[in-house]
């Protein structure tokens, strides 16, 4: 009941509370802040960008399942992103401070920026099993965001227009019945024609191994080849515009600090 109030909430007022605060707090930031984004990994579809002056959290979950021996991603941020109000990728309880939620498809206006979700089916079924599932799409650091989410239905000519071409595409790639298989995965980026890709939702040691049924990351490298894969040795990386590729799409898989 208590998430529920929260999300509630969240929605009444909204846009009115996020105008009077995190927009001018991000456009002071963006003053203060050279064009870097920085990546931190919090396992799953968790990640936390840093970057303007501010920290957009996406997807805190509830650990579980394929997601058990993760650490429970309760960290600052001055807005929240939630892609499902399922507990791997939906789980605000306990957020320290008061961050901004969003968790509706919309476009939202942060003068001058703009952060847009765009709804996706959550299975293969129309969402008939799991709903729907809201990627995101925003600019930070000088860097054009796309995080899908958990997407499992494939990206309609529609979504491709509006998502554009990423500089960075956070990408579900270990199946099951909520999200990419690999070669699903390998489908949108062939879609999108991102500059770097991120691999996120697989198997990783945090699984339970009687309650996940999703697939390591391996079986999704192996589709896209060798030279292409950067291998982190950290669950963070700094991005900059100016460093990313221009042709063809650098793979970088992050660490998780277990």
């Amino acid at each position: 009941m208590k998430r529920r109030k929260l999300i509630r909430y969240a929605g009444t007022g909204f846009l009115a509370s996020l105008a009077a605060g995190l927009s001018s707090s991000w456009q002071r930031g963006m003053a203060q802040t050279g064009g870097a984004l920085s990546v931190q990994w919090l396992g799953h579809t968790c990640f936390l960008f840093s970057g303007d002056g501010q920290r957009v959290l996406v997807n805190p979950f509830r650990p579980g399942g394929c997601t058990a021996g993760y650490r429970s991603p309760k960290v600052e941020a001055n807005l929240v992103l939630i892609s499902s109000q399922l507990l791997d990728e939906g789980a605000t309880d306990g957020l320290p401070g008061n961050p901004r939620l969003l968790y509706e498809p919309g476009v939202y206006q942060l003068e001058g920026k703009q952060i847009q979700g765009l709804q996706l089916a959550h299975d293969r079924e129309g969402g008939r099993r799991f709903g729907f599932n809201v990627a995101w799409k925003w600019t930070q650091g000088g860097v054009n965001i796309v995080h899908l989410g958990g997407a499992a239905a494939p990206i309609a000519i529609e979504q491709q227009i509006l998502m554009g071409r990423p500089d960075l595409l956070l990408l579900p790639v270990g199946g099951g019945p909520k999200a990419y298989n690999p070669q699903e995965a390998l489908q949108a980026v062939r879609t999108l024609n991102p500059k770097m890709v991120i691999p996120t939702h697989y198997r990783t040691a945090a699984a339970d191994a009687n309650a996940c049924d999703i697939v390591a990351v391996d079986e999704f490298l192996s589709l896209v080849g060798s030279s292409s894969v950067r291998q982190v040795n950290s669950d963070s990386m700094t991005i900059s515009a100016a460093d990313l590729p221009q042709s063809g799409p650098v793979i970088s898989v992050l660490s998780y600090r277990f």
